[in-house]
């Protein structure tokens, strides 16, 4: 299994490139104390069923704003490894095999107030967007010590963790064989252990939406 060190060797590396500008905590604010400790954790070689778990007197919704962008930054870069081997040709919807298709939703937009299908990039490039709007919304991810999160907090988490974890299952079913060819397997696979950890723990994306990647995830993981 490739270890957090390796992971961040790899995805350091020039030849990969970020999909979407990273988004980085502000030093010395609580949230970046928070991301440092997990990414310790991470470095050390705990057990990633060990290291999702909330630290003691941590505050939960503290815990969880700090990985949520620690996700959608590794996500951001494991795409950006195959982004020129997913194009509107080569995947022209945005599934996960045969069975499953994602069609893309936003009723804050004008034009994607519907579903609508989309290739694959479109919808993933659009998902980021909308993660990164989602993130960077003060009234959502409360920056500052002693601002509360909001009552629909863990609701929106839970889009925003749905929704990143359909770029697991795009990436896996339709480009395994790129991520192989680059090398990339066994960081994408301990990146992917990681957040599937730490979805089943607080319960955060619901069992049928892991359900494309279940037999790979029980060899994996369980």
């Amino acid at each position: 299994m490739a270890g957090r060190y390796g992971f961040a060797q790899f995805f350091s590396r020039d030849k990969v490139k970020t999909f979407k500008p990273k988004k980085k905590f502000e030093q010395g604010t609580l949230k970046f104390n928070l991301h440092k400790q997990a990414n310790a954790s991470l470095s050390s070689g705990i057990d990633l069923k060990e290291v999702v778990r909330l630290p003691p007197q941590e505050d939960l919704n503290d815990w969880i704003a700090v990985h949520v962008v620690d996700f959608f930054n590794r996500i951001n870069l494991l795409y950006g490894t195959i982004c020129e081997y997913c194009t509107e040709e080569t995947c022209t919807t945005m599934s996960g095999g045969p069975r499953y298709e994602y069609q893309w939703c936003d009723t804050d937009s004008v034009k994607y107030k519907k579903p609508t299908a989309l290739p694959a990039p479109k919808y993933i490039s659009l998902l980021m967007d909308w993660v990164e709007s989602q993130i960077n919304d003060e009234n959502i991810f409360p920056v500052k010590v002693g601002v509360p999160f909001p009552k629909n907090y863990l609701q929106v988490v839970k889009k925003l963790l749905t929704r990143l974890y359909r770029v697991f299952v795009h990436v896996y079913i339709h480009h395994f064989d790129t991520l192989v060819a680059l090398g990339a397997e066994a960081h994408v696979n301990t990146c992917y252990k990681h957040f599937y950890y730490f979805v089943v723990e607080y319960s955060l994306v619901d069992k049928k939406e892991l359900e494309p990647l279940r037999e790979m995830t029980e060899k994996m993981c369980l």
